[in-house]
């Protein structure tokens, strides 16, 4: 590939980035344009960031979409109105892996929260959190142990981390751990932007005997800034019908079990 074409078309593409973040929206017209190019180039340029979830492609241009820069954090407010009814589908299928007796661990997240609002049926867990919400909502529930490691609280979140989490965490052992991730490349692993929770994610595989993942299709092929773990640490995923298919033969080639709600 020519260098020099490589370099204009990364600064056109950041520059793209640039007026969408000034404007909110950008078409293709006036973006053809500005940089003196074909629409089609243009185009081109706009279905490439769309893949690296950093716009929405629109009629005649493209949207910002704040959540989907690789470096954010959304609330948990803003991320509990997204895939709202994937989430309640992917709820569904989670709770038919849960069995009465069960020592489980709830990560901090949105479509965790919807698991725990909805363990109606069970009678005796024992559960381990490391989320605020999360705690309040399952202290409704009678005849379920909850735990809380402690740590540092994550306002964005709602959750607890750092060292005295870390530690906490460490003394524990439970049979299933339901967690979320806000990036999911199948070819890379897990991630999620701030460091302190993919540490104490880490943890938490470490302490479970069954990894479960529950993520909407829009967490698949984006990276987040903090790693924290590799598609070998998962031993399912639950998801919604819009994964990719190449993303679905991925896991499953991995020994991945994958469930589709």
């Amino acid at each position: 590939m020519d260098r020099s074409f490589s370099k204009s078309t990364v600064s056109r593409r950041a520059k793209i980035l640039e007026e969408l973040e000034l404007k909110g929206q950008v078409l293709v017209r006036e973006l053809s344009k500005m940089f003196n190019i074909s629409e089609v180039t243009i185009r081109n340029d706009l279905t490439h960031l769309e893949k690296q979830n950093m716009l929405i492609r629109a009629r005649g241009g493209a949207i910002k979409i704040k959540y989907h820069m690789m470096g954010s954090d959304s609330s948990f407010s803003e991320k509990q109105k997204e895939f709202q009814k994937e989430k309640q589908l992917i709820t569904k299928e989670a709770i038919k892996l849960i069995e009465d007796g069960d020592t489980i661990v709830l990560d901090s997240g949105t479509t965790t929260t919807e698991i725990a609002k909805n363990l109606e049926q069970f009678k005796n867990l024992t559960i381990i959190t490391n989320a605020l919400n999360i705690a309040i909502i399952l202290s409704e529930y009678e005849g379920f142990n909850i735990f809380m490691p402690g740590g540092s609280l994550r306002k964005k979140s709602l959750s607890l981390v750092g060292v005295l989490a870390d530690e906490n965490f460490e003394k524990f052992y439970c049979d299933k751990l339901f967690l979320g991730a806000d990036g999911f490349d199948t070819t890379h692993g897990l991630s999620t932007p701030n460091s302190e929770e993919a540490h104490l994610n880490q943890i938490m595989i470490k302490i479970a005997k069954k990894v479960i993942v529950v993520a909407d299709s829009r967490k698949f092929e984006r990276r987040r800034f903090a790693f924290i773990g590799p598609i070998s640490d998962i031993d399912v995923v639950i998801t919604d019908s819009g994964i990719k298919e190449d993303d679905k033969k991925r896991l499953e080639k991995s020994g991945v079990e994958v469930i589709v709600s």
